[in-house]
């Protein structure tokens, strides 16, 4: 069997002031064919990964493509985009005739002139691929279904978590459903419904927990192959942003209509009921000064560069700094020019440095402060899951007694490996902040005493009851209460 893998990848918030280039992908994430690790260097990454390993294990006859993806940001140009289809559908060109097609994508790529990088690509795919070759791909959960990526693809799988912790097992089965498509083993259909609403749902913690588990146990049963769920983005105003809840059948059109209908109902009735309380930033400190032994976790939910913005606000850092907090943690703040300041002074120097509060008015001041440089690296990392995410070239300053971590690419925090590649320990301190929505809480919750998540009003789009959307699909819940009410309600 032939098979051509690739990955491409961004999450694109069209609110966003930081605009996404070619080199946003080729000085991020950028691998030719053959040169990617064994290991995943973000998560659509794994379906690359995956094939290659059951292309040794299973003789398959594998094509490698680029894999390629940008730190989260705003719309993405129109050449970069262009290049980048082009590249892939050039390499796929060349390792026609391919019985199947594995791509690891995001879902919710916008670029001037394409609401809908996805669904474009795969399009693209299908018309070289043919009619009878297997298509699919892997999708982040926080994507836009489109009528196009359902129409290409026989096969699309988001991961099931958020955090997004499985993404090795859902390339895993993105690579068995393929192969069996393939060889005619089964018939994959999939079937689509729009919940009509916009939400955040942390599989972390309930209702979610429980509504995962059930829609997972339904797989391998009944003819269903996979059930996902559609987040949604809605840091994006386009056509088709918005909840949905994905079933693929093996044959079975109305039941899989069906099953996607009930398991969307159930999910909306949660509506509201999937994101946690907010606290202000000087509400969550003062938890951590309340504590007697342990460490608190803030989330900085709305500064999280996983969402497209900066990473660099300073609102909660001043707040510690004011009110004289130390034994503290923050990080990792996007700053490349303070990066280079400090690893030109290097490790033990001490300076006046001005770090944060750059991008954007919602960022805060900058910090003006003599610093201690306690840490430089070079290329620094962080692991997420099984994956290994660059920080580029990063430092560790201590400002009155909180230790901050700077980074020059912009990734959020993933792991409390963010903070020990520099030098700090995060369970020594009393309150670490970190900059995420809610992939850190597998690396740490079991070092937390206490988690908790902070509006410190950042300038991720947080209230879509506040946001200016004018593309987006209506009526939709919370702007609309009762979106289903007097309508059927509709498939993507």
């Amino acid at each position: 069997m032939r098979v051509f893998a690739a990955a491409l990848s961004t999450e694109s918030n069209t609110f966003s002031p930081i605009p996404t280039d070619l080199e946003s992908f080729t000085g991020n994430r950028y691998f030719r064919p053959g040169e990617h690790p064994d290991h995943p260097t973000n998560t659509s990454s794994a379906v690359l990964v995956v094939t290659r390993r059951r292309a040794k294990a299973e003789g398959f006859q594998l094509a490698e493509g680029t894999v390629t993806g940008a730190a989260p940001a705003g719309t993405t140009s129109r050449a970069a985009y262009e290049t980048l289809r082009d590249e892939i559908l050039a390499q796929l060109r060349a390792a026609l005739p391919v019985d199947m097609v594995a791509l690891g994508l995001h879902g919710a790529m916008v670029a001037h002139g394409y609401d809908d990088c996805e669904g474009d690509l795969l399009a693209r795919a299908r018309e070289l691929a043919g009619p009878k070759a297997a298509i699919g791909a892997t999708l982040d959960p926080h994507c836009h279904m489109t009528p196009a990526m359902l129409t290409a693809a026989d096969v699309l799988i988001c991961y099931k978590e958020f955090p997004h912790t499985d993404f090795v097992e859902r390339a895993e089965e993105l690579v068995t459903l393929l192969a069996d498509t393939a060889r005619g083993r089964i018939r994959p259909v999939m079937s689509a419904w729009d919940c009509r609403m916009i939400d955040s749902f942390m599989t972390s913690r309930q209702p979610l927990r429980g509504f995962v588990d059930r829609m997972t146990a339904l797989e391998g049963k009944d003819g269903v192959l996979s059930v996902s769920i559609v987040h949604g983005f809605s840091a994006a105003d386009v056509p088709h942003m918005g909840t949905k809840m994905l079933v693929v059948t093996d044959g079975r059109r109305e039941q899989g209509d069906r099953l996607a209908m009930l398991l969307g109902q159930e999910l909306f009735a949660l509506r509201g009921q999937g994101a946690p309380r907010h606290l202000s930033p000087d509400e969550g400190i003062d938890r951590a000064l309340a504590l007697g032994e342990g460490t608190v976790v803030l989330a900085d939910r709305w500064d999280n560069p996983g969402g497209g913005v900066a990473g660099d606000s300073t609102v909660i850092l001043h707040r510690m700094l004011e009110r004289g907090l130390t034994n503290a943690a923050i990080g990792a703040l996007w700053d490349p020019i303070a990066v280079r300041f400090c690893h030109a002074a290097g490790e033990g120097a001490k300076l006046r440095l001005r770090f944060g509060g750059k991008a954007a008015p919602t960022s805060g001041k900058p910090v003006d402060a003599e610093v201690e440089i306690t840490r430089v690296v070079a290329d620094a990392t962080q692991n997420f899951a099984s994956s290994i995410v660059s920080l580029g070239d990063a430092a560790a300053i201590r400002v009155s007694g909180i230790d901050v971590v700077l980074e020059t690419k912009r990734a959020q925090t993933f792991d409390p490996s963010l903070f020990r590649n520099l030098g700090i320990e995060p369970s020594e301190r009393r309150l670490v902040v970190v900059k995420s929505s809610n992939h850190f809480y597998a690396g740490f919750a079991p070092i937390a005493k206490e988690i908790h998540y902070i509006d410190s009003g950042g300038p991720y789009p947080s209230d879509p009851r506040k946001v200016p959307y004018t593309r987006i699909p209506r009526p939709i819940w919370p702007i609309d209460e009762n979106p289903h009410e007097g309508n059927e309600p509709t498939k993507s």
